[in-house]
């Protein structure tokens, strides 16, 4: 018999700790030696409620012997260590049931074996240890103990912010946006957020008395213009349940104002131009105002809201800086466009166009370097060409045939040449003096004197020798500027057989020809 009661209680689901307590040797020795075991009297180990509902608290007594008499069956609550009675079944005297538990209990099925209650409209103050006690005769009194455990559910809600949120530019103070409560739960909640917002969130428990707790979470973020419509969930979860709350922020703020309408395609003549003014703002703008950078719209301009019509054909008087004005509550923003006015339309390449002509210019593009880069070649092949003949015509021949002409190189054009330097300096070995250059083959004992006394150089017998005197020894012998400073061959004055050349020497024709 006591095989079959656990087997049905553990099906019913009523007594599975009866189970697990239970161990298969101890049913198999009841079995078998029903007389091993004491009477026990079997109970959940522990059950649990929710607040307002019903619960049942099994009780039955096991191996009953036939000479036991049970008298009574008493259920009792133990608060402290003390006992209270709830409820007592005798076969004589009947039920009793005790406050503050009266017709809230009742035995479902009073017998010497089952004791099984059922305690209704659950209550925080019904949680506890409960026994169950069978008296018997002459064995004495036999229980067996159970705790109750009373849940309540929370009660959830979600609150916006106590004021309108207004975004402050340039503000990066954080405001409560939303509020999520689980109030007197027990167990606790947890509360989570689910949102695409830049926020923060707090939370708070209160244990209240009767040994629920509330939680509280608080969002906070900066309120912004991005904010604005973004959805803030709340999520509770309390144990298998989830519930959720979602809401919508509202913020307000100042106007973000652009201009639309100049296409930079206003030209002489055109018609039906106009420049409207687009703000985005909360709450929406309530004016809008039209002005250029000088104070004063063109002759044909006509503000309509947010619209600046232009009447008539478009004039370079058009030409300016526009700028629009929007305001709403929290404040006002302006933008500004800078209109340009051209005499002829330009018509702009289709996008799709220029997508097919892309490789044909990026292929002219190769071509034009490549040609442009043989042309340079080119040019600068020819010019080294007409150098090089320049300068083979100007001289041929080995340097050594150029016969040079005594002087100093001064034309009378006054163009300045270079007269050829000596090769080679000497100096008289005889001399105790300072050593003084002179040229080669050249030999001087004085000076010559000009009239003024001042040294005018070395004395040459034949001045045709001097191979150049400076621009001062020619002053200091009196030459004027129409004069050359040394001898020199004039082109009428050349023998036949020679040719000038840039640097001052002469070549024979012969050479020349060469």
């Amino acid at each position: 018999m006591l095989i079959l009661w656990i087997m049905a209680q553990c099906r019913r689901g009523l007594c599975c700790s009866c189970c697990l307590r239970w161990p298969l040797k101890i049913i198999l020795m009841v079995s078998l030696f029903p007389g091993v075991l004491p009477q026990t009297v079997l109970v959940n180990d522990t059950i649990s409620g929710y607040i307002g509902t019903d619960v049942t608290l099994h009780c039955s007594f096991v191996n009953p012997l036939p000479s036991v008499k049970i008298t009574q069956v008493t259920w009792q609550k133990s608060t402290n260590g003390s006992k209270q009675n709830v409820a007592i079944y005798n076969p004589s005297m009947g039920v009793s049931i005790l406050p503050p538990y009266k017709e809230r209990v009742v035995f479902q099925n009073p017998s010497f074996r089952d004791g099984t209650i059922q305690l209704t409209r659950l209550q925080l103050e019904d949680e506890g240890a409960y026994i169950c006690e069978f008296a018997t005769f002459p064995t004495g009194n036999r229980e067996s103990q159970l705790n109750l455990t009373v849940l309540a559910k929370p009660s959830n809600q979600m609150d916006g912010p106590v004021k309108q949120l207004v975004a402050v530019i340039g503000s990066t103070s954080k405001v409560v946006v939303a509020t999520c409560t689980s109030a007197n739960g027990k167990p606790p909640s947890s509360v989570s957020w689910e949102t695409k917002l830049k926020g923060e969130a707090e939370f708070q428990e209160i244990k209240n008395d009767n040994g629920t707790v509330t939680v509280i979470s608080r969002y906070r973020l900066v309120p912004n213009r991005e904010a604005h419509r973004e959805t803030l969930t709340c999520v509770i979860n309390y144990q298998t349940e989830r519930h959720t709350e979602t809401t919508t922020l509202n913020v307000q703020y100042e106007p973000q104002v652009s201009i639309e309408g100049f296409d930079g395609n206003w030209y002489v003549k055109r018609t039906d131009v106009k420049l409207t003014c687009k703000a985005d703002a909360n709450p929406s703008p309530s004016s809008y105002q039209w002005r250029m950078v000088n104070g004063s719209l063109p002759d044909g301009a006509e503000v309509n809201n947010n619209t600046l019509l232009f009447r008539g054909p478009v004039t370079y008087s058009l030409s300016g800086t526009y700028i629009c004005e929007a305001k709403n509550a929290v404040g006002s923003r302006t933008s500004q466009v800078e209109v340009n006015v051209t005499e002829f339309p330009f018509t702009p390449t289709p996008p799709e166009r220029s997508d097919k002509n892309a490789p044909t210019i990026f292929s002219a593009a190769i071509i034009g370097g490549a040609v442009g880069g043989a042309l340079l070649v080119l040019t600068v092949a020819i010019i080294l060409f007409v150098v090089l003949r320049r300068r083979h015509h100007t001289f041929k021949g080995d340097y050594s045939t150029k016969k040079h002409v005594y002087g100093n190189g001064y034309s009378k054009a006054g163009v300045a040449q270079h007269p050829p330097m000596a090769q080679s300096l000497q100096y008289p070995e005889d001399s105790d003096d300072e050593k003084k250059v002179g040229p080669l083959g050249s030999s001087y004992e004085e000076e010559e004197e000009g009239p003024d006394g001042r040294k005018l150089g070395p004395k040459y017998d034949d001045e045709s020798k001097r191979p150049y005197f400076t621009v001062e020894e020619g002053e200091r012998r009196g030459y004027g500027e129409d004069r050359t400073l040394g001898f020199q061959y004039e082109p009428e004055d050349l023998p036949d057989n020679l040719v000038p050349q840039n640097d001052g020497s002469f070549i024979s024709k012969k050479e020349w020809y060469v």
